[in-house]
């Protein structure tokens, strides 16, 4: 069974990493070498992971970023807090979507820059992860949208994560 951490090893593995070893991805993700090890464990278990090769079977990956997530790790706004902005309030879909600024999402964080609804990350390392790798930050901020938008938002996201994890 996948945990949420297993989505965050496998969008790291989606952008260039070749050769990193268990503990390099584990200290730019903020987790430890052996949870990456048990995460790729899972991936290939579920077919997402060649583990040999640590390439992400890419069209599986995003069948399940679509289809399962949203409802393997549903995303619920919580009370108002400072944080980083991510879903529609992020790059890229910030340049796209409008919104008022009592419903921007943020991963809470004392020095963030926004306020608006927390809304928990994927795992607890991802806005670590994300702030030591923009491109890891704009697919984690995807992902929040379809944990969490509405249709239009999901549809966008949908189609953007398509496009940069077919073309990476």
């Amino acid at each position: 069974m996948t945990k949420p951490q297993d989505v965050l090893v496998a969008l790291k593995l989606c952008l260039p990493n070749e050769g990193k070893s268990f503990a390099s991805l584990a200290k730019e993700l903020g987790m430890s070498a052996s949870e990456v090890h048990a995460s790729l464990t899972r991936l290939g278990e579920a077919r997402l992971v060649d583990t040999a090769s640590r390439k992400v079977n890419r069209k599986s990956f995003l069948e399940f970023l679509k289809y399962g997530v949203p409802y393997a790790f549903p995303a619920r706004p919580m009370e108002t807090t400072r944080g980083i902005p991510t879903a529609w309030a992020a790059a890229p879909m910030s340049k796209v979507f409008t919104h008022s600024h009592e419903d921007v999402p943020v991963w809470p964080d004392p020095d963030g820059t926004v306020k608006g609804q927390a809304l928990e990350p994927l795992y607890r390392s991802a806005s670590v992860a994300a702030q030591r790798d923009s491109a890891l930050y704009e697919l984690l901020t995807l992902i929040d949208a379809l944990r969490m938008g509405r249709a239009r938002e999901r549809k966008f996201a949908e189609q953007e994560l398509e496009q940069r994890l077919s073309h990476v």
